[in-house]
C-alpha cells in the first residue's frame, strides 16, 4: 500500500475512531488492512449512488419535458406542486423545482442527515439544470399514453434516486417529519398532500387535466414502488452475525436508532450443528436503508440479513431520534 492511500486511510477512516494527534506509525497493519477495505466499500457506494441519482435526473427529465409539460399534466408532491404553478405563470419549471424544495432540503438535513440533504440538494439542482437546458422531443399527444408513460419515467426517476440515497421530490421528507410530530401514517400525509394539489388543478386548470394528472400520479407512484422494490415507509432488518456487538453499537451510536437483541441458535455444517447467537433486529426508513446495508457490510460482509416490510411503527427511537453522523 502506498504512502498516498495509506494517508487517505489515516485521515478518513481510522483518526476519526482514536485520538487526532496519534502517530502514523501507532496503526497497526491489521487497522490499515481493514481501513482499506472499509474505503474500498464506501468508494464503491457512493459510485453506485451518483449513478443512480444521475439516471433518476435523465430519466425524470425526461418524463417532465417529453410528456408532462407540453400537455399540461401535473403529478403528485413539490414536483406537482411546481407544474401546478408554472402552467398558470408560465415561469420556467426549474425554477420552482429549486425554490420548493429548498425547506425540505433543510427539513432533511434536520430529521434524516447532512449527508441525505446534500445529495438531494445536488440531485434537485441536477434535474432543474437538464429540466433547463437539454431538449427532449415531445413524444405523443396522445393523452392516456402522456399520463401513463410520463408518470412512469418521472416514478423512475424519483425511485433511483431514492436508491442513490436522495430524493429529487421532497414532499416524502415532509410527510416523514408531520407522521413523527402528529403521529400519523406517511401514506396518510402523501394522499392529503395530493388531494389538495389535484384540487387546485381542477379549479386552475380543468377538470379533464385533474383526472389525467391522478392517471400520471398513479403511473409514477407504482413505477417508483417498482424500482425500490416494494421498500414501504419502513423497514425491518433482523441481522445474525458473529460480529453482533459491533453490529448493535454501529446501529445505536452511528444510525441512532434502537435495537432489540434476543438470543437464538444458529444452524451450520452438513450435521445441522447448532451454536448460540445474540440475533438483532431494527427498524429504519428506507432512506436510511442504504446506509444501513453499507455500515454492516463493513463490519461483516458474511452477515445474515433479512428485510421485511413494515407499515407504520409506533413508540421505540424510530420517530423520536435523528439520524446521526
Amino acid at each position: 500500500m502506498n504512502s498516498f492511500w495509506k494517508q487517505i486511510i489515516i485521515q478518513t477512516i481510522l483518526k476519526p475512531k482514536k485520538n487526532k494527534g496519534e502517530a502514523e506509525s501507532s496503526y497497526s497493519d491489521y487497522e490499515l488492512a481493514k481501513g482499506w477495505h472499509e474505503l474500498k466499500i464506501g468508494l464503491g457506494e457512493h459510485a453506485k449512488d451518483i449513478i443512480l441519482i444521475i439516471l433518476g435526473i435523465f430519466s425524470a427529465s425526461f418524463g417532465l419535458k417529453g410528456f408532462l409539460l407540453t400537455n399540461r399534466f401535473i403529478d403528485g408532491g413539490a414536483t406537482g406542486i411546481s407544474l401546478l404553478i408554472s402552467n398558470v405563470t408560465s415561469i420556467p419549471l426549474y425554477i420552482f423545482l429549486i425554490c420548493l424544495n429548498i425547506p425540505f432540503i433543510i427539513l432533511g438535513s434536520q430529521i434524516i442527515n447532512k449527508i441525505f440533504a446534500l445529495k438531494t440538494a445536488l440531485a434537485i439542482c441536477g434535474l432543474a439544470l437538464c429540466v433547463a437546458t437539454i431538449h427532449f422531443p415531445n413524444v405523443t399527444k396522445d393523452n392516456i399514453l402522456v399520463a401513463i408513460f410520463g408518470g412512469f419515467f418521472l416514478g423512475a426517476g424519483i425511485g433511483l434516486s431514492i436508491r442513490g440515497g436522495a430524493v429529487i421530490d421532497g414532499t416524502e421528507v415532509l410527510a416523514i417529519y408531520l407522521s413523527r410530530k402528529f403521529g400519523t401514517t406517511i401514506g396518510d400525509i402523501i394522499i392529503f398532500i395530493n388531494v389538495v394539489i389535484f384540487s387546485a388543478a381542477a379549479y386552475l386548470l380543468s377538470i379533464e387535466i385533474a383526472l389525467y394528472s391522478m392517471v400520471t400520479y398513479l403511473s409514477a407512484s407504482k413505477t417508483l414502488d417498482f424500482i425500490i422494490e416494494g421498500i414501504e415507509e419502513y423497514t425491518g432488518v433482523t441481522i445474525v452475525s458473529s460480529h453482533n456487538e459491533e453490529l448493535r453499537l454501529m446501529i445505536i451510536n452511528l444510525m441512532g436508532r434502537g435495537v432489540t437483541v434476543y438470543t437464538g441458535k444458529r444452524g451450520f455444517g452438513k450435521k445441522g450443528e447448532t451454536k448460540d447467537t445474540d440475533i438483532i433486529y431494527t427498524v429504519v426508513t428506507r432512506l436510511e436503508l442504504n446506509k444501513l446495508n453499507t455500515e454492516i457490510h463493513k463490519i461483516d460482509p458474511n452477515a445474515f440479513v433479512v428485510m421485511s416490510s413494515v407499515k407504520d411503527t409506533k413508540g421505540g427511537m424510530i420517530k423520536k431520534r435523528p439520524l446521526k453522523h
